[in-house]
């Protein structure tokens, strides 16, 4: 019996947002709006969207002792997240620069604070939590050492799932772990360098589980999504909305899509639920505070 649907490690960070007519070109000044200022990174917002669809969650990440930092575990804590595996202290929290334009797309800029202090020996340490977890899912707003570290103290049985952003190059001991890799089109090509990309979507999914995932699924945005594995490629209709906000809509797909396949959804399954997360997220200005109830889920 596991004591956790969803165990999240990753970065927290307080997002600095305003909103903007248009974005700066080089060397150029834009008035915005007022600063708001939310709780974000992407393993908090993955562990609070999980958190808020029902998910029994743990997040394993780091914040400064500061403000910042104090609005983050207030937050985990509100949506129902447990927090002991939040270690406080190291240096200050991170921050992300996000400017919103008319559109509700995003730019984000990142200062990764105490997420880059959030070292192998802490995912070491919170080996009780890896043993009580179904799945444990990951991005790359940590150091990479961390995230492998995590590959290696995975628990037998375990699912893991990774979203590889920022994106890098990947060793091959953690794309082998992934089940799935969740990647869009920048993060695609990142991963696979100078490696031809085929002429679209399901050559790219190909490409990449060659590389070693166990599946993967390709966010393709107003597109949907696709999913790949061994048992083949298909294409996962978008949900279409007015979006108002699309900061951390992506981080809401792969939490609802990680706990959706501990559940026991088929990949497909889960990537439609997901998309529906995900649409519902956008509607709503901000990250966290934007992500939906199963009740508003349904509701789309």
């Amino acid at each position: 019996m596991y004591d956790y649907d969803l165990l999240v490690i990753g970065s927290a960070n307080a997002d600095l947002v305003i909103g903007v007519d248009r974005r700066p070109g080089p060397g150029e000044t834009v008035l915005g709006s007022d600063l708001a200022v939310h709780p974000g990174g992407k393993g908090a917002n993955q562990a609070v969207a999980a958190a808020r669809l029902g998910a029994r969650t743990a997040l394993l990440a780091r914040v400064g002792d500061d403000a910042h930092g104090r609005l983050l575990l207030d937050a985990q804590r509100a949506a129902g997240v447990d927090t002991v595996g939040v270690l406080v202290g190291g240096a200050p929290t991170g921050v992300a620069l996000i400017t919103v334009d008319p559109s509700g797309d995003n730019s984000i800029v990142v200062s990764p604070g105490a997420n880059g202090k959030l070292t192998p020996g802490d995912v070491r340490a919170a080996g009780s939590l890896f043993h009580a977890s179904r799945v444990v899912s990951a991005q790359l707003e940590i150091p990479l050492e961390t995230v492998v570290e995590a590959v290696r103290n995975l628990a037998p049985g375990t699912r893991f799932v990774l979203n590889p952003s920022p994106p890098r190059p990947l060793p091959p001991e953690v794309l082998a772990a992934c089940d799935p890799l969740i990647v869009n089109e920048h993060e695609a090509r990142a991963i696979l360098g100078d490696a031809p990309l085929g002429d679209g979507p399901a050559d790219w999914a190909r490409i990449l589980l060659a590389r070693g995932p166990r599946s993967v699924v390709v966010t393709l945005g107003a597109q949907g999504a696709l999913v790949a594995s061994a048992r083949g490629v298909a294409l996962v209709p978008a949900v279409l909305v007015d979006a108002v906000d699309t900061t951390g809509a992506g981080d809401a797909f792969t939490a609802a899509l990680a706990w959706r396949l501990g559940q026991g959804d088929a990949l497909a399954d889960a990537a439609a639920y997901a998309s529906r997360v995900g649409a519902a997220a956008v509607t709503k200005a901000g990250a966290q505070e934007a992500y939906p109830t199963p009740e508003e889920v349904a509701a789309l």
